[in-house]
């Protein structure tokens, strides 16, 4: 029966040798953020119930609660570690090679003179499909421990042909000796070098299906009520609690509101739920808002994602003080945040506020944060 193997990504080479190990014997793999604190990986790990854990030292954890994964299946893939209850998705061999093909054959890839640099963490679909890509293709691959922008411009001078970044990093790094530049998971600019592809996808679609507003080969996209469905054989079996969100014909319904051209290009408007996605990882507000109302010094808070020229979106908290004449500073706030939360999901600004806007219920209408 096969087992999945959760897998601590640190990007290096034995995360890629566990993977191709695991993939050879027939399990599938969960990739693990090795920047999550523990609260947060214990979270993840309960959702993807793994039989084994591998950690950053390549030693193997046996986990209690695992649960089997079906002969196919590749790879299972949270899509948040800063959820308390985070979605896993579950990718067949068939889906992750799919989509790595068609992706690969939209760049042009040449195994013999292209070469993949991986510099995004690989816990996430953007930089695990860079991995994916290299493997199932055959194209060389090398790996950077952590994004830097002058490792980055070195790797590309010494022959790195093809790299996936988010806005946030595209914008610190010299790219004109890639040949193609991916970019995407949050706001992407409207104004790119030549070189560089604007892509959309998600975990459930093992990556990009669409190149710079164009569906890759056997992609599918409707637009249904003002919002983007998706269909193709890169889409995933189900999620890892069992529950398939694929409607009548085999549609994804995306949850990002856009449209679909007369020509087929498709326009991407954004989410239309309230996940924040800021440097390319995506952030709910209810457990920063959890964490931070533990803070001594916060009353009441809300959290909301706002527009960045960096970013995309930044994490944004409205507090009530405890003590009006005393509230907490965002420093403050952002330390505290860290031991629970991934950086990225820490506020990067600070409103003090007199009160929340609550309905009747005392749900925080988080739609009037920041208004009034």
């Amino acid at each position: 029966m096969a087992r999945l193997i959760a897998v601590v990504a640190e990007s290096r080479p034995a995360f890629v040798e566990a993977l191709q190990r695991a993939w050879d014997v027939g399990d599938a793999v969960a990739p693990v953020d090795p920047r999550l604190p523990p609260p947060a990986a214990d979270a993840v790990l309960d959702t993807l119930a793994p039989e084994v854990v591998v950690d950053a030292e390549g030693e193997t954890h046996a986990r209690a609660g695992a649960r089997p994964v079906e002969a196919d299946d590749a790879l299972v893939v949270a899509t948040s570690g800063t959820t308390g209850a985070p979605r896993a998705v579950v990718l067949t061999h068939q889906a992750v090679a799919a989509a790595a093909r068609a992706a690969s054959a939209a760049l042009g890839v040449d195994p013999g003179s292209d070469l993949w640099l991986a510099c995004l963490p690989l816990a996430h679909v953007g930089g695990l499909s860079v991995v994916t890509r290299a493997l199932i293709t055959g194209t060389p691959l090398r790996l950077l421990h952590r994004f830097d922008p002058e490792a980055v411009e070195v790797e590309a001078r010494q022959g790195a042909t093809l790299v996936a970044l988010v806005p946030a990093a595209l914008a610190r790094v010299d790219v004109s000796r890639f040949r193609r530049v991916l970019v995407g998971g949050s706001a992407v600019p409207a104004d790119l070098p030549a070189n560089v592809v604007a892509t959309y996808g998600m975990t459930e679609t093992a990556g990009g299906v669409v190149h710079d507003g164009r569906p890759l080969a056997g992609v599918e996209v409707r637009e249904a009520g003002g919002e983007l469905h998706l269909r193709g054989p890169m889409l995933l079996r189900s999620y890892r609690d069992g529950t398939d969100p694929r409607g009548a014909g085999g549609w994804f319904a995306t949850g990002d509101a856009g449209s679909v051209d007369a020509d087929g290009t498709v326009q991407v408007r954004g989410r239309l739920a309230e996940v924040i996605v800021t440097g390319g990882e995506k952030v709910w507000p209810a457990p920063v808002e959890d964490v931070l109302g533990r803070h001594p010094g916060v009353a009441e808070v809300g959290v909301a994602g706002r527009p960045d020229p960096e970013w995309g979106q930044r994490v944004v908290a409205w507090v009530v003080p405890a003590d009006p004449a005393s509230p907490p500073d965002l420093g403050e706030l952002r330390t505290w945040a860290k031991q629970w939360l991934p950086a990225y999901a820490a506020p990067r600004q600070l409103v003090v506020v007199e009160h929340l806007a609550r309905t009747a219920l005392g749900k925080l209408r988080r739609d009037l944060l920041g208004r009034g």
